[in-house]
């Protein structure tokens, strides 16, 4: 059941926003990242299987912005979460960390570029 409400608020709430590593200057890419062999449905679903919800302290709702860097070769780098609660916060990067796929990279003027993603993620307890 946690699983599934996971799973549904990914669905609900999966944003990606491309802008290159440092923080001052953002571009918009001509071809976004992406995750293959289906999609975002997929990176969603990998995401909420790996999730142990048993592993997070709280009640009610729980959230945390989950962000991380897709590299020139398709791997998962800079790993980053904000959120109020800990547990919840080092499940999900632990939950991403299991994700093995690479990922088909950004591109811009044909070349392969780094690419941030923003996942947020909620659960209720």
């Amino acid at each position: 059941m946690k699983k599934s409400l996971l799973f549904f608020a990914l669905i609900l709430s999966f944003l990606a926003f491309a802008q290159t590593v440092s923080a001052d200057s953002a571009v918009v890419t001509e071809k976004t990242a992406h995750f293959p062999d289906g999609g975002a449905k997929n990176f969603r679903q990998l995401l909420a299987d790996n999730f142990r919800s048993k592993k997070v302290k709280g009640s009610g709702k729980v959230s945390c912005q989950l962000k991380f860097v897709v590299e020139t070769d398709g791997s998962i780098t800079n790993v980053t979460v904000t959120g109020d609660n800990e547990s919840f916060n080092k499940e999900a990067v632990r939950a991403i960390s299991l994700i093995k796929t690479k990922w088909e990279p950004a591109k811009m003027n044909g070349v392969p570029v780094r690419y941030w993603f923003k996942v947020p993620l909620s659960m209720i307890f």
